[in-house]
């Protein structure tokens, strides 16, 4: 037979598939579930903890046991940053994703410190820039309603960025348009980018930060945003939940044969 804490996790864990409980629904206390005659504390501990490592629930201090929403955002590809969006609305790209996947949000779930710090090496040398170099760094943090989905910073020369609304360290996006309509009203019109994506196991400060579950791994970006020119306009580094996100690219096939220039 199996233990007895195996068997009220498997009958949570049913409940919580047939919607008993809800995603951001919190699980009764252990005590509750004790004096209902489900175990002793320890069983009912080991139960949560197990439905914890399967991902069905997050386990916080102050916050209880509460059900994880099990169906992950869209993490738009290319079309989060369409310049429709923000240079002619007021749609950032974290917002995008949450209107491509019909959630609700609010704009200070985004919340960032500002500092002038030496440049990491990987930054400094996207940014062209000598060892030793001040950038500023623009670190975020969102959520949805209480619970994180990622961390992202973007590290800026000072000399496009020095005086606007990015270096503000007030939550939401900065301003209108956010970033990138900033660095557009500055006369630095994003063009390109490069995104380079893989996923790791996390570190203990980033699932403390990320209320990630035990043994959940991090989805890690890095973004490199450019204009026509070349010019390096923002150096980004994301750290993703990875079961938070469903990373979603549409994109035209090429073709190196017939892209290439007629020799005749």
């Amino acid at each position: 037979m199996a233990p007895k804490w195996r068997e009220l996790a498997d009958k949570l864990a049913d409940q919580i598939r047939r919607g008993h409980y809800t995603p951001g629904k919190q699980l009764p206390h252990i005590r509750e579930l004790v004096e209902a005659g489900e175990g002793s504390k320890s069983t009912v501990h080991a139960a949560y903890k197990a439905l914890e490592a399967e991902g069905l629930v997050t386990s916080s201090r102050g916050h209880g046991t509460v059900v994880r929403q099990q169906v992950p955002l869209k993490r738009l590809g290319i079309y989060r940053y369409d310049k429709a969006k923000w240079r002619d609305g007021d749609e950032v790209a974290f917002i995008a994703d949450r209107v491509a996947s019909g959630r609700a949000y609010r704009r200070n779930e985004q919340t960032q410190t500002v500092s002038l710090v030496e440049a990491p090496p990987a930054v400094s040398e996207a940014h062209g820039l000598p060892a030793g170099a001040q950038v500023y760094a623009r670190a975020r943090l969102v959520k949805e309603g209480d619970q994180p989905t990622h961390t992202l910073t973007s590290y800026y020369r000072p000399e496009h960025v020095e005086g606007t609304r990015i270096v503000d360290p007030t939550p939401g996006p900065a301003g209108r348009g956010g970033g990138f309509r900033v660095l557009y009203d500055a006369g630095y019109e994003i063009d390109h980018m490069k995104e380079r994506i893989f996923a790791r196991a996390a570190t203990g400060d980033e699932s403390k930060l990320l209320q990630l579950p035990p043994g959940e791994p991090v989805v890690e970006l890095h973004r490199t945003t450019y204009t026509a020119d070349g010019t390096v306009v923002e150096v980004a580094i994301g750290v993703h939940a990875a079961s938070r996100f469903a990373w979603e690219y549409e994109f035209q096939v090429p073709d190196s044969a017939t892209d290439k220039e007629d020799p005749q």
